[in-house]
C-alpha cells in the first residue's frame, strides 16, 4: 500500500487523512462533529511525532489556552478509536502517542532514556514463534523494549 492510502477501522481504503477535510469526512461517517480541538490534537500529534498526552496539551495550550487535559485525553481515545493515532508505552510514565501509520518497535534505554525506532520486521520470527507455540498474535507496532543503547554500552564497556 502506498502512503497514500491508508486503511480506516473498518479495513477500507480511503485517501490519506493529512487534512483538516479528511478529518472532518472521517468524523462525520460515524457521527461525531468536527470541532477545532480535535484537529489541533490531530495537528500536534503529526508535528512531535512521539508525544504523552501533557506534551500534545503543551501544543494545543500554546494555540488554544482554554483547552484542557480532559480534553486531550478524550480526543486521543477518540483519535485512536477511529484509528487516526495509536499509543505505545514506553516505560512506566504515560503512553505516548504517533499517528497510525507511524508503525515501528521502539527501543528504549534504561541508562540515558533514547529512544530508537527499528523497523517491525525485525519482530518477525519472534511474532511467529509465539503464533506457532501459543497461539499469541503479537502488535509489533505497540512494543516497546528496553535495554541499553549503543552509546551507553560502548560507555560501560569503556
Amino acid at each position: 500500500m502506498d502512503t497514500s492510502t491508508r486503511l480506516d477501522t473498518a479495513g477500507e481504503r480511503r485517501d490519506d487523512a493529512d487534512g483538516p477535510e479528511d478529518l472532518k469526512r472521517t468524523l462525520h461517517q460515524r457521527g461525531f462533529r468536527m470541532t477545532p480541538q480535535r484537529q489541533l490534537v490531530l495537528d500536534a500529534v503529526r508535528d512531535l511525532g512521539h508525544a504523552t498526552p501533557e506534551r500534545i496539551c503543551a501544543q494545543v495550550q500554546a494555540v488554544a489556552p482554554a483547552v484542557n487535559i480532559t480534553t486531550i485525553y478524550r480526543t486521543l481515545d477518540l483519535l485512536e478509536k477511529l484509528g487516526l493515532v495509536r499509543h505505545t508505552h514506553l516505560g512506566h510514565g504515560a503512553p505516548n502517542y504517533s499517528e497510525a501509520e507511524h508503525q515501528h518497535v521502539h527501543l528504549v534505554c534504561h541508562e540515558c532514556g533514547a529512544v530508537t525506532e527499528t523497523p517491525t520486521d525485525l519482530m518477525n520470527e519472534l511474532s511467529s514463534r509465539l503464533r506457532g507455540s501459543v497461539g499469541f498474535e503479537l502488535d509489533v507496532t505497540h512494543v516497546a523494549l528496553s535495554g541499553r543503547c549503543r552509546d551507553c554500552t560502548q560507555e560501560a564497556g569503556a
